[in-house]
């Protein structure tokens, strides 16, 4: 059917005034302050969805100086006045929004912008912030009394960002529920290697600096970025099971211990994708540093950063996060059990390949060595708090709340949920509840007296 042309004027013109009333509907309000996480109020950030971070990062060891531009593609969730990001310390000398100049005010570790015109649910846009300044770690009691974040070595920095650090480097909506892709360039000095997520598009040489090119195509929460620069030896290749590998250790700690970190990364990578589903990522690795004061190692996106490596286990535990916790993100913090509680579990299914131990005498040997008076039994696994949601009940309590499940429901349902779990939150995120009811689909069983007795009762549970 043809319309005559005063119809389609007439069509169009309708259009183009439902379009105006639809966008006036709701008036433009300035974007939350944060995502709503309990434990970190003003994390992340309200009326926006962050799509893609280009992160353009010159860094000088020598003064501990970062200068940078990050630009955030975006996508509006409502119509906005203005909307917050996150920055921690820092100073923003320029903020642009779709490439013009935007007003921009600061609180605290909030910054906000001020586009000079609204911006509608549904846009995208781009914002581009210019800042620098020396980055400073966070401390306090949340990752084992260690500081984290932006941490400088002898010769570089390592960086480490778990669970609100990342925002002392750069701006974001730093909350793993806005997840995006990444470009991350670093300009070092020469001699230097600067190691990041994803795939290296680029290396070369100009000068006095060696320029570097990072591309993480998949969605990756804000804390799992990193950009550690220093000396390293790196060894690529593909694990037998066909996933490139990106190693880099500081010869500094060459010799020092008996960890092969190539060849167990390579190894536990290919047996976790029979186990937990195909590797969600384009490239699996590690950054071994020699970072003595961190005393922990995370498992950045793609490539685990070790503070040194020092046994075996801990490769195995950082290279199941990229299941659990990297692909599979959490909703808000207070599910960190879903990261570390599985995690913990795949250490004992490593044992149990390996034949030194099953996972049941690895649960009755945490189980067993704790007395009922013991404070690791008056954590709350399910909703752990801030300042102890590392705490070692998180781990090993998760662990053993698998466990039970795995015991209560059977191998044959328990090893098909694991895959189905990471293949239906693939990329995303999800909460203590979903994985409860997807466990009932699986197995056919209702559990939720198991998660209440193990994950939200304190008190050591009768076996």
């Amino acid at each position: 059917m043809a319309l005559s042309r005063a119809a389609r004027l007439g069509a169009v013109a309708t259009a183009a005034a439902s379009f105006f009333v639809i966008a006036a509907s709701s008036h433009p309000a300035p974007g939350a302050d944060g995502i709503g996480d309990s434990y970190f109020p003003q994390a992340g950030n309200g009326g926006f969805d962050a799509r893609h971070y280009a992160l353009d990062l010159a860094y000088n060891p020598d003064t501990d100086r970062l200068d940078g531009r990050t630009t955030i593609t975006a996508r509006a969730t409502q119509n906005l006045s203005s909307f917050d990001l996150d920055l921690q310390k820092l100073e923003v000398t320029r903020v642009e929004v779709n490439g013009r100049a935007a007003k921009f005010t600061r609180e605290g570790d909030e910054i906000r912008v001020t586009p000079r015109g609204s911006l509608y649910k549904g846009w995208d846009f781009q914002v581009a912030v210019t800042y620098g300044g020396v980055p400073e770690p966070l401390s306090g009691p949340i990752v084992f009394g260690s500081q984290y974040g932006w941490m400088k070595t002898t010769d570089g920095v390592f960086v480490a960002c778990e669970p609100n650090a990342a925002s002392t480097w750069f701006p974001s909506s730093d909350h793993p529920f806005d997840k995006a892709s990444f470009d991350i360039r670093i300009k070092a000095p020469k001699g230097l290697t600067a190691v990041s997520n994803g795939r290296l598009v680029s290396t070369y040489d100009k000068g006095g600096s060696t320029y570097t090119h990072w591309r993480e195509k998949k969605q990756m929460a804000t804390y799992l970025a990193t950009a550690t620069i220093g000396k390293f030896d790196v060894k690529t290749g593909v694990t037998p099971g066909g996933t490139p590998i990106y190693v880099a250790i500081d010869p500094v700690l060459a010799n020092s211990n008996n960890v092969d970190v190539y060849g167990v990364t390579a190894e536990a990578t290919d047996y976790w994708s029979k186990v937990f589903g195909p590797y969600p990522f384009e490239e699996t690795g590690a950054i071994v540093d020699d970072m003595p004061e961190a005393g922990f190692s995370l498992e950045t996106q793609t490539k685990p950063v070790y503070s040194a490596v020092r046994n075996e286990t801990t490769i195995v535990h950082e290279l199941a996060h990229q299941w659990f916790g990297d692909s599979v993100s959490v909703d808000r913090w207070k599910d960190i059990w879903l990261n570390e509680g599985f995690a913990t579990y795949a250490q004992w299914l490593w044992a149990e390949h390996k034949g030194t131990r099953s996972a049941h005498d690895s649960f009755l040997a945490g189980y067993t060595s704790r007395p009922a008076d013991s404070a690791f039994w008056q954590i709350v696994v399910g909703d752990p708090q801030r300042d102890t949601m590392f705490a070692s009940a998180v781990y090993q309590r998760g662990a053993m709340t698998l466990q039970m499940l795995r015991e209560r429901i059977g191998d044959a349902a328990f090893f098909k949920l694991l895959p189905t779990w990471t293949e239906l939150h693939r990329y995303g995120n999800a909460k203590t509840d979903d994985f409860i009811r997807l466990a009932e689909k699986v197995s056919g069983q209702q559990l939720d007296d198991l998660f209440q007795t193990w994950l939200f009762t304190t008190g050591k549970p009768a076996v």
